[in-house]
């Protein structure tokens, strides 16, 4: 698969891992190319199973990626739409399929990442951010309108009602410890830390078959929305797509025959067993 001809970011690819560089214009704005650049991504990532994980970085210093383009923003209607008019916006729709790509996604947070920015973060699968660094806002409030890329809808799920609320409504700036506290990130770091830190996370989920991280990912996102009996049935669903595509029971088989679990060292390190048995195929 080939990821070249893109305007608004670069994308490297190595060991399994693609690299996504944003680079556009000097503050990374989230307009109409940038949107068109991640839709025509995420198309390629679907048909991808060489490529299992994809970190989301910046080249400018200060800047992740910037708020939605005011230029867009400007047109929008004036006229109240009903329930059953209103449309999903691109920005939604973009994040939305980038949140559902096969691949485990990764957004290293080194710089500001304000409204459609910080609500593209939301929608990858984990979030990490450097200290003293990153910041990040919903100032939609205080424009007139609300975060409208699915930023309240993912905030509530990983903050809760209350802090979202908190966020959305105070447009203010927040740090990365006040990120780690409300729950949008999953750790804050030191800025020399969060590269190796990522990097390491990566080339580790990079060396686990691409089917059981899809059904891994497929799994977490379907049981959020659904009472626990059918989150269980769903549950089951994955792992037989897991089973059916990967070594796995090939691999309990051989544990199973050499008494693996049965060796107090094996239960010792299991940290180090599970890259182990990625030479079983």
């Amino acid at each position: 698969m080939k990821y070249e001809n893109f305007t608004t970011f670069t994308v490297d690819v190595a060991e399994a891992i693609a690299t996504v560089n944003f680079n556009f214009g000097s503050v990374n704005v989230q307009g109409q190319e940038m949107l068109a650049d991640l839709n025509s991504l995420a198309m390629r990532l679907e048909r991808d199973r060489d490529v299992k994980v994809v970190v989301f970085q910046s080249a400018n210093p200060e800047i992740w990626v910037c708020h939605y383009d005011t230029e867009l923003l400007k047109d929008m209607s004036t006229e109240a739409a009903s329930r059953d008019e209103a449309q999903l916006l691109d920005l939604q729709s973009v994040c939305e399929r980038i949140s559902k790509v096969p691949q485990a996604t990764i957004a290293k947070l080194e710089g500001f990442a304000r409204g459609g920015g910080h609500e593209l973060a939301l929608a990858l699968d984990m979030r990490f951010a450097a200290r003293g660094k990153y910041k990040f806002m919903q100032m939609e409030v205080g424009m007139g309108i609300l975060p409208c890329g699915g930023g309240a809808s993912r905030m509530a799920r990983q903050t809760g009602l209350g802090k979202a609320l908190e966020i959305i409504l105070s447009a203010n700036d927040y740090d990365a410890e006040d990120a780690e506290r409300f729950g949008t990130i999953n750790r804050a770091l030191d800025p020399d830390e969060i590269g190796p830190f990522v990097d390491a996370l990566a080339a580790r989920i990079s060396k686990f078959p691409a089917e059981s991280i899809n059904a891994c990912k497929q799994m977490v996102y379907e049981s959020i929305d659904k009472p626990i009996d059918q989150a269980l049935k769903a549950e089951a669903y994955w792992l037989y797509q897991a089973t059916s595509k990967t070594p796995a029971v090939k691999r309990f088989t051989i544990a199973d025959e050499q008494g693996l679990e049965h060796d107090i060292e094996n239960q010792r390190n299991w940290g180090q067993l599970v890259m182990n048995v990625q030479d079983i195929t």
